[in-house]
């Protein structure tokens, strides 16, 4: 069966059937998610609802690398639907520092994703929100039902494991599916199961839309070899932003500089690696407010004549000026920007992919040195003595 444009066999050649597979297989797993929250809604809800409800709770959506960008994504768009103070803190943060992060006496539901639930620092921040936090709830949103954070939540019977289906356990190098999956059912799970329920489909078919017709233009675009690629996106965007690049590092093996940032602040400086060697990505609000502040960045940009290319990757193209390039998602030009998170990722990842290729790595293990790996490794945990 071909994916992303190629069949099995050249997949297998190039050392690229699991990425191509995990980034293809996004909308049927989205939905997988969403049923399996379906059938634990009761339980899950039990635990989840009461404490999001309270005032004084504190809820932090935590990672590690992708996965800490999950939070990132989510932070802002909770904060705003919820009446608990909703934060977005990586367990890279909360284990180095975790007195400037944890406090005694806010109670605390602490939500942990992680593919395979085995960073070390994901594992650690588990233990020292229960030595320094008086209430603390836990939460892990995993791929991987053997991973440590799954296994440490389940023996302290405290908490609540979110298990997602087998797939998304991506075996590849860099997270894609683990990525969405996790994110649609951090989502759900505290903006309501059946409320997502009624948006899955329409997110899902336009995921699989972008990943069936951009292909050929995925392919295209690596094909330009660019040196520098920045993506912007405003509020939830700007987490994606940040995933967007770190896909395009990680798969390129560094091979190719990739920098986030949101439109507005891209202008304080980080706007100096423009050359005719960079491609900036937006990713456009569907918000009419945000929308002006994007499009005047993106009109700047076009204005400078500076760079080597413009994508917007947009649900609506109006506004657009000449000569920028653009990937419309079908069907979504009333969705909220909630909505178009996930099909948003879908192009970048492609383009990734595409990138790795071009540069003659292998997507599914593209770090040739050998000094990063699928899972972290090298990282000592620190006892903390009070």
């Amino acid at each position: 069966m071909a994916k992303l444009g190629r069949d099995e066999g050249e997949l297998r050649a190039l050392g690229a059937l699991w990425t191509a597979t995990e980034i293809a297989q996004q909308g049927a797993m989205l939905r997988k998610t969403q049923a399996g929250l379906v059938a634990r809604k009761e339980a899950l809800e039990r635990f989840v609802l009461p404490l999001i409800h309270r005032t004084d709770m504190r809820v932090i959506l935590a990672g590690a690398g992708t996965s800490s960008f999950i939070g990132e994504c989510l932070a802002p768009y909770l904060a705003c639907k919820l009446p608990c103070r909703v934060e977005a803190i990586a367990t890279t943060d909360l284990v180095c520092a975790p007195s400037h992060y944890f406090a005694a006496d806010k109670p605390t539901l602490l939500i942990s994703f992680g593919r395979s639930g085995n960073s070390p620092e994901s594992v650690a921040a588990l233990d020292l929100a229960e030595q320094l936090v008086r209430e603390i709830h836990q939460a892990a949103i995993t791929c991987n039902s053997d991973g440590e954070l799954a296994r440490r939540i389940a023996r302290t019977g405290k908490g609540v494991i979110i298990l997602l289906p087998e797939e998304t356990n991506d075996r590849s190098f860099a997270m894609t599916s683990s990525f969405s999956s996790m994110t649609w059912a951090g989502l759900a799970s505290l903006s309501g199961i059946d409320g997502m329920g009624a948006r899955v489909d329409s997110v899902a078919s336009a995921m699989d839309c972008v990943i069936a017709a951009q292909a050929a233009a995925m392919n295209s675009l690596a094909a330009r070899r660019y040196e520098r690629v920045v993506y912007l996106g405003s509020h939830i965007f700007k987490g994606l932003a940040r995933e967007a690049a770190l896909k395009l590092l990680e798969l390129t093996d560094g091979g190719v500089v990739a920098l986030h940032d949101s439109p507005m602040g891209f202008r304080h400086g980080p706007k100096t690696i423009v050359n005719e060697r960079t491609l900036v990505v937006i990713f456009l609000s569907n918000h009419a407010y945000t929308r002006r502040y994007d499009l005047d960045l993106l009109q700047e940009i076009a204005r400078d004549g500076k760079a080597g290319g413009v994508l917007a990757i947009c649900a609506c193209d109006k506004g657009l000026p000449p000569g920028v390039d653009k990937i419309t998602i079908p069907d979504m030009t009333q969705a909220a920007d909630i909505e178009l998170l996930l099909p948003f990722i879908a192009a970048p990842q492609m383009f990734a992919f595409e990138a790795a290729i071009d540069r003659g790595l292998t997507p599914d293990s593209p770090n040739t040195s050998g000094t990063v790996h699928r899972v972290v490794q090298g990282v000592r945990i620190h006892p903390l003595r009070a």
